[in-house]
């Protein structure tokens, strides 16, 4: 005996090539997207897979009956069981997709627990069903035929239908109008395949409408899927475009043109700013008070990006009106502390340096919240450390007292501010820079121009971390004090 191909194999045998064709193109395609995530990709490979796997055992069985050779009655045995077996695992792959949707909180665990116990009955009663032939069985020709049990080797799918229209109309507000319609059009379309079945005997519809229904529902999905990613591509550049803004505005509010006080020989100064995001939270300041007296500020903002950036505006703004209000380094920052504190729901913290320099005496009243300690190279002498006292990071607690003690600046002294992410800066080896070869750094050229000596450490920075990513903004200014200038005093007409 052999393969009957009469007018409804031929069509069967259509219906299963065209299928087969779908299912492999759908995966070639979800194999080539480039902005499908991985999940949906792995999702859809196994889904299409385990379609083909389906009607290619049935159309196997199809060509295996009539036939008596010998091995074919346990070979189409097999072939059914593995049939009937996937069609089971198709329907707990649609299900799984329906629960993550669907997002049912503590109870999505259950509900799986609930589908996997579901389908290893269905496994079991398959395997039992082999041996009894409950529900098909195969006659002397190796024909096939339903057992007086077939509606029950549906139960699971039906079971498992029952849930997903559940889920689909409990939680129908958190699925997508389009992909609630395909998976509403891919659970119904093969029942209406049933009864039109029952009109054609012996053609199987259920085959293509699967199919069908299958590859919409990976149409919409993988259409949405598109949608998100150019919307996130538009969100990704429009807020790249602010990043932008933010980082111009940013480096406007520092003090950024150079030199800074071209009418002024008393004393020369040279800070920059390299953020380790577009925007960053170290700042750094200096103004004049007055006449004579030179307002310089280092800080560094905990955190990094827009909310750091943000932060750091108004505690350089507190920070500079409470000096222009003429109040002493240590009372600046109780004051910057207690309006921070009186308002500072996300309790982030900054710490600060602030020095006010006498530009006729030389003398340096400074106070320090928590920050780095300076680096002082007096005329004649090297960059050397200073260990002020520390006090409490601004922002930490409210009502800190802070101390101020001072430091005589002499014509030819050089003062060195900076943030943590200068020494924190990490090699590849993890290893940190530290507060000694940035010393070291700092006298190879102590002797020459603030821009001079920033440039050094900025270059023997770059030097130790190389190809490490920076993970911290890189902040630093140097002052050089030159003594009571000779020319004109600002104010005054020439």
């Amino acid at each position: 005996m052999s393969f009957s191909l009469d007018m409804s194999n031929l069509i069967n045998v259509m219906f299963i090539a065209a299928g087969i064709g779908i299912c492999g193109m759908s995966i070639l395609h979800v194999n080539s997207g480039m902005h499908i995530r991985v999940e949906v990709k792995k999702y859809f490979q196994v889904f299409f897979g385990l379609i083909i796997i389906y009607i290619t055992m049935h159309l196997t069985r199809m060509m295996m009956e009539n036939h008596l050779e010998p091995g074919v009655a346990t070979g189409i045995r097999v072939v059914t069981f593995i049939e009937f077996l996937v069609s089971g695992f198709m329907i707990y792959l649609l299900s799984l997709l329906i629960l993550f949707v669907a997002n049912p909180g503590k109870y999505g665990k259950t509900i799986n627990i609930v589908f996997l116990i579901i389908l290893l009955i269905h496994t079991l009663a398959l395997l039992i069903a082999q041996f009894t032939g409950f529900y098909y069985y195969f006659d002397e020709m190796n024909v096939y035929h339903r057992g007086p049990g077939y509606a029950m080797s549906n139960v699971m799918h039906i079971l498992m239908l029952c849930q997903n229209i559940f889920l689909l109309v409990r939680y129908r507000d958190k699925f997508n109008r389009r992909l609630a319609s395909a998976l509403w059009f891919y659970m119904l379309a093969p029942l209406a395949a049933i009864f039109i079945q029952m009109a054609f005997q012996g053609i199987q519809f259920i085959i293509i409408a699967t199919v069908i229904a299958a590859a919409y529902l990976y149409f919409e999905i993988i259409r949405i899927q598109t949608e998100r990613y150019e919307d996130q591509q538009k969100e990704t550049t429009r807020l790249d475009t602010e990043l932008t803004m933010a980082t111009r505005i940013q480096a406007e509010t520092l003090p950024n043109i150079f030199p800074a006080f071209p009418e002024r020989d008393d004393f020369n100064i040279y800070a920059s700013m390299n953020p380790a995001k577009e925007v960053g939270g170290d700042f750094y300041d200096f103004f004049l008070i007055d006449n004579d007296h030179l307002g310089i500020v280092m800080a560094d903002v905990s955190g990094k990006g827009v909310p750091a950036a943000l932060f750091m505006m108004v505690s350089k703004i507190l920070v500079q009106n409470y000096a222009m209000m003429g109040k002493s380094p240590k009372e600046v920052l109780e004051s910057v502390n207690r309006q921070i504190c009186a308002n500072n729901p996300e309790e982030m913290f900054v710490t600060v340096w602030f020095g006010s320099l006498d530009l006729s005496s030389g003398k340096l009243v400074a106070a320090n919240a928590g920050h780095e300690y300076p680096v002082l190279k007096k005329p004649g002498g090297s960059f050397e450390l200073v260990k002020d006292k520390h006090g409490l990071v601004i922002g930490g607690m409210d009502g800190v007292r802070y101390s101020q003690y001072e430091l005589q600046m002499d014509p030819g002294a050089k003062l060195f501010l900076y943030t943590d992410g200068v020494p924190e800066a990490t090699n590849a080896e993890n290893e940190l820079f530290g507060t000694d070869r940035m010393v070291e750094a700092l006298r190879i050229m102590e002797n020459d121009s603030p821009k001079d000596i920033l440039s050094v450490v900025d270059a023997s920075v770059a030097d130790f971390v190389r190809e490490a990513p920076q993970f911290d903004d890189l902040t630093m200014l140097c002052l050089e004090y030159r003594g009571p200038e000779k020319g004109p005093v600002v104010g005054e007409k020439e």
